[in-house]
């Protein structure tokens, strides 16, 4: 198997060289050939290349058919600026899947708007991450099909007993950089999936906020909330349920789970896949 290391989003810094040069190792002992791509360190301020440059890099990786799955390893705020260099019939008519998180929660979504293909929300660099060892071998029970562990998520509802749908969404602040565009993915009928490393309790109120303004949760058929990370830490006196129900019908299912986010040991979700939960 050979897979892209892209880097849609901000350029990685130099010190993390060694870790990315560890994760290559990593994914070489999975059977995994590991190819960077060209715009991957960051060069001027946050950024690796210009948007095309970048945008031109993950289209390489679609068009060559030697590569058949593409990891991104970014995360920050620069990702949605690919998205207007994207060859978008190229990407549909490939069978190579997308992995990324956080930011990349704008391509992801983007792409499945666009194309209707499925990525997976899930950060390969947590391979190398403080839950290394856990990862690199749900990992390869995935990759031989020993069991799908990987995907499989533990998750309690907190309103309502059932939900089912397409998963869209991730992380929250990024996936908001979609609304009013052609991107932004249709939430009727949409499991909608969200979670937050930064932002306390009056962010995550106000992302809310936008979120029942602009209808969604008229339109979804249920949410699913990973973790918050800073608001967790925070120590809030309202939960992020809390906040989600000043915003919400009564009627809308609403499930939980410490499984999907940006924990170290977190695990992966299929964006775009038709789940029930």
């Amino acid at each position: 198997m050979k897979a892209g290391l892209s880097a849609c989003s901000d350029g990685q810094r130099k010190e993390w060289e060694k870790q990315n040069t560890e994760l290559i190792s990593v994914l070489s002992e999975l059977s995994i050939d590991a190819v960077p791509a060209e715009y991957i360190y960051a060069q001027k301020d946050a950024f690796s290349g210009t948007d095309q440059e970048r945008a031109e890099d993950l289209m390489r990786f679609y068009r060559d058919a030697s590569i058949d799955a593409i990891f991104d390893i970014s995360g920050g705020d620069l990702a949605n600026g690919v998205l207007k260099n994207l060859d978008w019939n190229v990407i549909a008519s490939s069978d190579k899947r997308f992995w990324g998180y956080s930011d990349l929660t704008t391509v992801i979504n983007a792409i499945y708007t666009k194309t209707g293909k499925e990525s997976v929300l899930f950060r390969v660099k947590n391979l190398v991450s403080a839950e290394g060892n856990l990862q690199r071998k749900r990992f390869a029970e995935y990759l031989s099909k020993k069991n799908n562990d990987l995907f499989d998520i533990k998750y309690d509802f907190l309103q309502g007993e059932h939900m089912e749908g397409v998963v869209v969404g991730g992380n929250i602040r990024c996936l908001l950089k979609l609304a009013g565009t052609e991107y932004w993915p249709d939430m009727n009928g949409k499991i909608l999936i969200l979670e937050a490393y930064g932002g306390e309790a009056a962010q995550i109120a106000a992302f809310f906020s936008q979120l029942e303004q602009m209808g969604v949760f008229r339109q979804a058929a249920g949410v699913l909330l990973g973790t918050f990370i800073k608001h967790e830490k925070s120590g809030a006196a309202l939960s992020v349920f809390d906040l989600l129900k000043m915003h919400i019908p009564e009627t809308l299912p609403v499930a939980q789970t410490r499984e999907i986010g940006h924990g170290p040991d977190s695990k992966a979700i299929m964006i775009g896949r038709h789940t029930r939960l």
